[in-house]
């Protein structure tokens, strides 16, 4: 399995996980009364920041593998 490919499955898989924690920080709020505890209100970030990465890294890879073709082409 390529780094690609795991970088897409992951960012995938990331996407759900935050998605789910999104969905029961609004369970929380609406079945408790008040404030949920903070590991509640906070447990969507880090998802969101792995995502973060991983989807700067999708966004880039076109821009970097079109400049190594462009190079290999150059060379021959």
């Amino acid at each position: 399995m390529s780094w690609n490919h795991w970088m897409r499955q992951s960012h995938r898989w990331l996407s759900i996980v935050f998605t789910l924690a999104v969905l029961a920080n609004f369970a929380a709020r609406a079945l408790e009364p008040g404030e949920p505890s903070p590991w509640v209100t906070y447990s969507p970030l880090p998802p969101l920041f792995l995502q973060l990465l991983t989807g700067l890294y999708l966004f880039a890879l076109p821009y970097f593998s079109g400049a190594r073709t462009s190079r290999l082409q150059e060379d021959q």
